[in-house]
């Protein structure tokens, strides 16, 4: 159970940086939420009643008891330095390919990913005007070896057609090629700051050969990894304020699984402004139809 309340915690903490102030919790939830703080407290040892005060008197008093020291959270294993990456091949697709098995066999990242996991590496066109990034795999991703496949990847493979594009016709990758490790069989947690750091080469190396003209960056966590942290960012306040990374147009818009839990017309408009935005600044087409997406009436 601690482990499971351990990944609610990290969930929320996440959503808490991607914007969120408040979660909706069903009744069903709040049942089990009750039960569970019940079940918690009646394992709690009962307290001893309060002893009477001895009468006064010359002798020194005792020291007190030092207090406890919180158990710590489990720490994030200690991450080599960056490696160093040079393209190679004489064409996109050789220097691709090239790229792609260099990660696969990267003896850091294999050896942070599960068994029966896999190491996971951009796909899309070569040629992209757009590329869109993540933070890191999910539990979906690793076992299929390719970003965005699960519910927040279905989303965003709606919102490119929306746009008039097909999947293949943009390039979608993350800066983690492996999903962060938990202790426990549940939950994702956000990569930290060296793990990003580590992967951030290969990340720059796929914008090298597909060479975008603008990065869509998905949720906090991977702006953080593309510009740098920093502890004041919130994402209702920055997403669709152009930035530059790597001397690329980079706009940060709102994860997909941030609006798989925010699923409201005004969230929906705002991912879709920044889609617009985007759309003109690579010059596609913007219908009249496509203008009006999600507006009230």
């Amino acid at each position: 159970m601690e482990r499971e309340l351990a990944a609610v915690y990290d969930e929320l903490k996440q959503r808490f940086r991607e914007g969120e102030s408040s979660v909706f919790l069903s009744p069903e939830s709040m049942s089990f939420l009750r039960e569970r703080a019940r079940e918690q407290a009646a394992t709690k040892p009962t307290s001893p009643a309060p002893e009477k005060k001895p009468a006064a008197s010359s002798a020194p008093a005792s020291p007190k008891a030092a207090p406890s020291t919180p158990k710590p959270k489990e720490a994030v294993p200690e991450v080599p330095d960056a490696p160093e990456v040079t393209l190679s091949g004489d064409s996109r697709r050789e220097q691709w390919e090239n790229l792609r098995q260099r990660v696969g066999e990267d003896a850091w990242c294999r050896s942070q990913v599960k068994p029966g996991k896999k190491v996971v590496f951009g796909v899309g066109s070569l040629e992209a005007d757009i590329f869109f990034c993540g933070e890191a795999p999910g539990a979906d991703e690793e076992v299929q070896g390719e970003p965005f496949v699960g519910k927040a990847g279905q989303l965003l493979t709606k919102i490119i057609q929306a746009m008039g594009l097909d999947r293949d016709r943009v390039y979608i990758g993350n800066i983690m090629n492996y999903r962060p490790p938990m202790p426990g069989p549940v939950g994702n947690r956000p990569p930290d700051p060296t793990e990003m750091a580590y992967c951030l080469p290969y990340l720059r190396a796929q914008l090298a050969i597909v060479q975008p003209k603008v990065v869509v960056a998905l949720g906090k966590t991977a702006v953080d990894g593309l510009l740098g942290r920093d502890p004041k960012r919130r994402m209702t306040r920055i997403r669709g304020q152009w930035h530059r990374f790597e001397e690329i147009p980079l706009l940060p818009t709102f994860h997909p699984s941030y609006l798989l839990r925010n699923n409201s017309l005004a969230t929906k408009r705002q991912v879709w402004e920044d889609m617009l935005a985007v759309m003109e600044e690579v010059g596609l087409p913007v219908s009249d139809k496509q203008r009006g997406f999600f507006q009230k009436g």
